[in-house]
């Protein structure tokens, strides 16, 4: 059986992957470089603490794969479990965070509910009297995407994958004669792609194309509302040294956040001021913005004491998510051939190696029985009140 792949990061090339390993002939077609599109602009984050079900059990999946990938896959991703720490300034974002937190522990997470002062305990540099309850789990962290998607690049092609680089996908081929209004299964079932090389025939063609993935489904006849953003993040240099054992520490109701990175800089960021409008994944800036920059500093500054007035940034760069209107991923056999695996707003790399799994589980198997993946189907738009993940790093 051959299968093809559309896009060459992460969540691809982990599908790729756990395909092959069953048996499958399988191709990756990637417009640019490996883990160009949103994987080598990602923070690496890898946490549990979710506030969804379905979120929480691709983590807790994904989990025992970051735990064993060095003795999996022989490559140290510099997997660090600082935990993550969030942070709620009123009382009505503090009850939402007990409830959170009671539904992380029936489902086997350690995260707990604390005053603002043992908050501090974890993260000494906030300043307790803004906040009102905080949460923390100690299995929460983050690694290096760059090394993780060199691990399952190698891992792939070892297994038989061929990876095509600079490789787009022009068509995605649908037998019948043609695709209904709604691309429903009138139109027929996808037989393959069209590349700038020919034609590759296959069982079945998997949509992992981040932010360019609605451009492929609408090559399929298939609508699915997952709209490019960008966002932004600064390397800083703090007043104060942020230590390395600093969890990664988000106040939730100003939309900012900072991680430890190498020698006691920072990576911060947020999703604050005017809202990022769409963006063309083929041509927006890469680049971060200064005036952000400065916004994004002062934000963490006004609530931390590590970001004073001799803060510097550094450096910074743009990347994409790939969003859907929840902020919680799509994945599904959208129609009949074609397996949709996209629209993790911002979750992709730590939900990698569960939907790599799933996604073979769905080619192989034609069920997904790692984890229970109904509230991941894209019929759920507009037919049920959606429950919206909190989109942070």
């Amino acid at each position: 059986m051959t299968v093809v792949v559309i896009g060459g990061g992460i969540v691809g090339l982990a599908s790729a992957y756990e395909l092959a390993t069953r048996g499958a002939d399988v191709v990756v077609c990637e417009r640019g470089s490996i883990g160009s599109g949103s994987t080598e602009r990602s923070v690496g984050g890898i946490r549990a603490q979710f506030s969804t079900p379905v979120n929480v059990e691709l983590s807790r999946e994904s989990m025992r794969v970051w735990e064993r990938f060095e003795e999996r896959f022989g490559i140290d991703i510099e997997y660090r479990r600082t935990g993550y720490l969030f942070l709620a300034r009123s009382e009505a974002v503090g009850a939402e965070l007990e409830e959170t937190v009671a539904m992380q522990n029936e489902r086997g997470v350690p995260s707990e509910l604390l005053d603002p002062d043992a908050a501090q305990e974890h993260c000494p540099g906030i300043d307790p009297d803004r906040f009102v309850a905080g949460t923390y789990s100690p299995t929460d962290g983050f690694a290096d995407p760059h090394l993780a998607l060199q691990g399952y690049a190698r891992a792939a092609t070892d297994a038989g994958v061929d990876i095509r680089t600079k490789t787009p996908v022009t068509d995605v081929i649908r037998e019948g004669a043609g695709a209904g209004d709604d691309g429903g299964d009138t139109a027929g079932r996808v037989t393959g792609v069209e590349t700038p090389d020919g034609r590759l025939e296959a069982a079945y063609v998997v949509n992992a194309a981040g932010p360019w993935a609605r451009e492929i489904a609408a090559m399929a006849d298939v609508s699915l509302p997952i709209t490019p953003k960008r966002r932004q993040i600064a390397v800083v240099k703090p007043e104060q040294s942020v230590p390395e054992t600093d969890p990664l520490t988000i106040d939730l109701e100003s939309g900012s956040y900072f991680r430890p990175d190498r020698d006691g800089d920072a990576l911060v960021g947020g999703h604050f001021g005017p809202p990022d409008p769409a963006r063309d994944p083929n041509g927006y800036d890469r680049s971060m913005d200064f005036d952000w920059s400065i916004d994004a500093l002062e934000a963490v500054a006004e609530w931390t004491s590590y970001f004073g007035p001799e803060s510097a940034v550094k450096r910074g760069w743009a990347g994409l998510y790939a969003v859907t209107p929840d902020d919680t991923a799509i994945l599904e056999e959208t129609v009949p051939g074609f397996v949709t695996a996209a629209g993790f707003s911002g979750h992709g790399f730590q939900h990698a190696p569960a939907t790599g799994k799933l996604v073979a589980e769905l080619v192989t198997e034609d069920e997904a029985s790692l984890v229970d993946i109904k509230a991941l189907s894209s019929d759920r738009f507009g037919r049920d009140a959606e429950r919206l993940e909190r989109n942070v790093v």
